[in-house]
């Protein structure tokens, strides 16, 4: 820390309880009481320097006894004791040392002791003014010790206009590229010169400091108070820099004074924070949420919902909460599972976790898409997005909702249309596979049993049988908690499923026997002999299992047409459309809708289900082993 040192006298200044005591031989011949501590000096070198004490002895002389014996009281002097003992060193020409600490309070004393040029030359307001521009808005280190010192005698050192000269100092050089600096700072303890060396003990080390990196500053100005820290981040803000910096610095000063903003806190962090009441700590957060940056990712998603998660603790304005799930929803695409689960922290709602605050973060989302897209988002837009390596913010966000349901569908307190709800918000055409949505939804079906069997059909609706998985659609159709209904569309859609892989199959069969036809005097040489062989045989043994997939296949047709005609008997309601189901893929294609499906009648008479049920099973137990045959093989 810069110093610069006044006087040259020898220190005659003795401190003895709380008094001083100037020793140079002469009776004090006047007592100035500042707060607690008493100074005996003597008038005439405090008269030739202060206009406000020689105006006090002179007003007190008059009331005074008549040993000239004077008392005054200093109630008012900014900085107090330890201030007005340097002014007194500094009216004696006693040696004391200038630094950034003292000289902002010294500054204001003199002005308020009217210590000016008027009375004599070099007076205590041009030594410390000097000082001010010369050394400490010089320095970063210096401005910000001398910017703390301000808040002490906020009044005096507002109106002389030191607190807009420090901040006006540590903008510049947080705004300036600090490789350029042309004067020395401080960095992890050493000093660095001009030059660029390192200094130890003012010596040139020769060894070349490290560069900073933008963030350089955060934890010096984290030590100012909030009113400080603000006007220096507008006062940056003016000066240009760059909002990803500004975000990134009321990040740091939020972790430093809000507790909670990460789950996984050490001891030892926790140990660092200042505390502050909880009254505290939620002016903070409205404050910051007010000055961080509106642009979308230049807060991490775990901040913003370390934030939400203490204003909901704290019961923050809800101006600041809706701010904060804005901002979250805007990047709803980076949060991960474990951020989604917040729980409830009133005693009013019922589930464990706040259900609405992810489906208003959803709903932010979304309008942030529709708006990017210009609404022209449509299902042939995500074609391909299960092939891509990379998938799009909507995809990701639809994964994610799904991996929620999950998460919450175990609540027993969790109502059907609040569930429902939430899973109906994600587009159809944002879920490549519908198994995640599967999942959820099976496992809200297992843990609340007392559903009816309207309640069921109504939430099975959202999936899209089309879009499940080989092993999503095993499941399902041996899946006793799923409505009968639901196990048809499944073992339908299934058996497209196969005869589409084994199209395919046969296929590139077909494309593998053109491709390597035997030509008379084509013979191959004796080196590529082994392995014309070796295809030869493998077609063949592929032909082979083919014709036995088709008689498979066959039987499996069959046994679906005789269930389709139990169906037909079981009510009169519903029909499913006549006809072989091969017939009906072969007009239709593979592209066939949940709604398209054949639908039985509730409420038959119990023992056409129980032979419908033999059936079911039957069939079930074919397809499952004809889909291990068609793996096998």
């Amino acid at each position: 820390m810069a110093c610069v040192k006044l006087g040259s006298k020898p220190d005659s200044f003795k401190r003895q309880g709380q008094a001083w005591f100037c020793t140079t031989g002469l009776p004090s011949d006047v007592t100035i009481e500042v707060g607690d501590m008493s100074f005996h000096l003597h008038k005439f070198p405090l008269l030739s320097k202060s206009g406000v004490l020689e105006k006090l002895i002179e007003e007190t002389s008059s009331s005074s006894p008549s040993d000239g014996s004077y008392v005054i009281k200093l109630s008012d002097l900014p900085g107090g004791a330890r201030s007005f003992e340097l002014v007194a060193r500094f009216c004696y020409g006693v040696k004391l040392e200038l630094t950034a600490v003292n000289s902002v309070p010294l500054r204001c004393a003199a002005q308020h002791l009217d210590m000016s040029e008027d009375l004599c030359e070099g007076n205590l307001i041009s030594h410390t003014e000097s000082f001010l521009n010369k050394v400490v808005f010089r320095s970063w280190k210096d401005s910000l010790k001398a910017l703390q010192s301000c808040e002490e005698i906020l009044p005096y050192s507002e109106k002389l206009g030191i607190v807009k000269r420090c901040i006006d100092s540590l903008a510049v050089k947080a705004c300036t590229d600090p490789n350029l600096f042309s004067w020395p700072m401080e960095y992890g303890g050493a000093m660095q010169s001009p030059g660029g060396s390192v200094l130890w003990n003012g010596i040139s080390t020769g060894a070349r400091p490290r560069n900073f990196s933008p963030d350089w500053w955060y934890d010096d100005v984290a030590s100012l108070s909030f009113s400080m820290y603000r006007r220096l981040v507008q006062a940056m803000e003016l000066r240009g820099i760059r909002q990803e910096i500004i975000a990134g610095s009321l990040t740091h000063y939020a972790k430093k004074y809000l507790p909670g903003l990460t789950r996984r806190q050490t001891a030892g962090a926790t140990g660092l924070m200042t505390q502050l009441s909880e009254e505290e700590q939620r002016n903070l957060l409205e404050e910051i949420d007010g000055l961080l940056p509106v642009q979308k990712g230049l807060v991490p998603t775990k901040v913003l919902f370390g934030m939400l998660r203490t204003a909901m603790i704290l019961k923050a304005d809800a101006a600041c909460a809706w701010n904060l799930e804005k901002r979250i929803g805007l990047q709803l695409d980076q949060a991960s599972l474990e951020d989604l689960l917040l729980p409830n922290f009133s005693y009013t709602m019922e589930t464990l976790y706040n259900v609405e605050c992810v489906q208003r973060m959803l709903e932010h989302f979304l309008q942030m898409d529709q708006l990017e897209n210009n609404g022209m988002a449509s299902p042939g837009l995500m074609d391909d997005v299960a092939e891509s390596p990379s998938l799009t913010p909507l995809t990701t966000v639809a994964r994610l909702i799904d991996g929620y349901l999950a998460e919450i569908a175990p609540d027993v307190n969790l109502k059907l249309p609040k569930f429902q709800t939430l899973a109906g918000m994600v587009p159809d055409y944002a879920r490549p596979l519908d198994d995640g949505l599967y999942r959820a939804i099976d496992i809200y079906l297992k843990t609340h049993p007392w559903m009816s069997e309207g309640d069921r059909e109504q939430l099975c609706r959202l999936i899209d049988c089309q879009k499940l998985s080989l092993e999503a659609c095993t499941h399902a159709a041996q899946n006793e908690r799923l409505p009968l209904r639901i196990v048809v569309q499944v073992l339908f859609f299934e058996q497209l499923q196969l005869r589409t892989s084994i199209a395919g199959c046969l296929l590139i069969s077909d494309n593998l026997d053109r491709s390597i036809p035997l030509r008379s005097g084509n013979i191959p040489v004796s080196g590529e002999a082994g392995g014309w062989a070796t295809a030869v045989r493998e077609n063949q043994v592929l032909k082979v299992g083919m014709d036995n997939m088709r008689m498979r296949l066959n039987e499996l047709e069959k046994e679906c047409s005789d269930m389709r005609q139990e169906i037909e008997k079981l009510g009169n309601k519903g029909k499913i459309t006549t006809g072989g189901w091969g017939g009906v893929s072969k007009k239709i294609g593979f592209k066939l809708k949940s709604n398209q499906m054949c639908s039985a009648q509730d409420g038959s008479v119990s023992d056409q289900q129980r032979g419908f049920s033999a059936k079911l099973e039957k069939l079930q137990a074919k397809v499952t082993k004809h889909k291990k045959q068609l793996s096998i093989e």
